[in-house]
């Protein structure tokens, strides 16, 4: 049967393949079709399609956007944007800019914690955009924790000691971005934004409401109930089903691509789903 994995990162953003590593991965492992939709960013994309095209494997052009909502920060996945979008690329520019900010905050907070860590050794480890990944990287490597896991729960992340939040864009900003770039916003892992039903069933009515067009049915860390109430939401607001493994590589070793943690299985037919859903619209595949 054929498998697809509509949510993967690489070295342009805090993945460890490289675009072209990652769509030949795609290949090997059985995949007919990825997206490469890599934080705030889109300079993977030229050379995951030109490899796509040589390895037989559908690349589709997307990003990631974090959004601030009244519940708090969410993701949306942009599936077919235009890579060369200079609106797009002007908003990326300042996002990065805005990323900066944070990332020397955070590697100033660790510096205060007593860590050996410095901007130009974080910097090292980034082909792409550089983020907190890249952080974690360099305190393994140093000794100062033993997995990608502990430096996130004890410093990184969002109840860690030198966690800083960034300043991100609004849903409202977003949907507007995309739309303007002719891309399907999808909610990603909407699970993350809140485990509470009713909640969520209202937040995503709302973001239906401001230009939501699908939402991730299918993701790595849903359980059997959880993939049943994200078909639900998408049955009762009338959004497209997508999936995906948010593969980033041995920075998340537990997440394989187009497998997540091992149960994951996203059906080409999910991909033809938005297809058909952009076609009846004019927009371009």
């Amino acid at each position: 049967m054929s498998a697809i994995d509509l949510h993967t990162h690489s070295t342009a953003s805090d993945g460890t393949f490289s675009p072209a590593e990652l769509v030949k991965a795609a290949k090997e492992v059985g995949l007919t079709a990825i997206a490469l939709t890599d934080h705030d960013t889109m300079e993977g994309l030229p050379e995951a399609l030109e490899t796509g095209v040589k390895c037989g494997v559908e690349v589709v052009p997307g990003c990631e956007l974090s959004v601030e909502s009244k519940v708090g920060v969410l993701h949306v996945v942009g599936l077919w944007v235009d890579p060369y979008s200079e609106r797009l690329k002007r908003v990326f520019d300042e996002v990065r800019a805005r990323r900066i900010e944070r990332n020397e905050a955070v590697v100033g907070k660790l510096q205060k914690l007593g860590f050996d860590i410095s901007m130009e050794e974080v910097q090292g480890q980034a082909a792409g955009t550089l983020g907190r990944p890249h952080m974690a990287r360099v305190m393994l490597q140093k000794g100062y924790v033993k997995s990608f896991d502990e430096a996130f729960d004890e410093y990184l992340g969002k109840k860690g000691k030198a966690y800083y939040p960034k300043n991100n864009i609004s849903a409202e900003e977003a949907f507007d971005l995309l739309r303007s770039t002719d891309a399907t916003p999808i909610l990603a892992h909407p699970f993350l934004l809140s485990s509470d039903e009713e909640e969520l069933d209202r937040e995503v009515g709302r973001l239906k409401e401001m230009g939501l067009q699908g939402i991730e049915v299918y993701y790595s860390s849903h359980t059997i109930e959880m993939t049943g109430i994200a078909k639900g939401l998408a049955r009762k607001h009338d959004l497209l089903a997508s999936g995906g493994s948010d593969f980033h590589g041995y920075v998340k070793p537990a997440i394989k691509l187009g497998k997540g943690a091992g149960n994951l299985f996203v059906h080409h037919s999910v991909l033809d789903g938005i297809k058909a859903f952009r076609q009846s619209r004019g927009l371009k595949i």
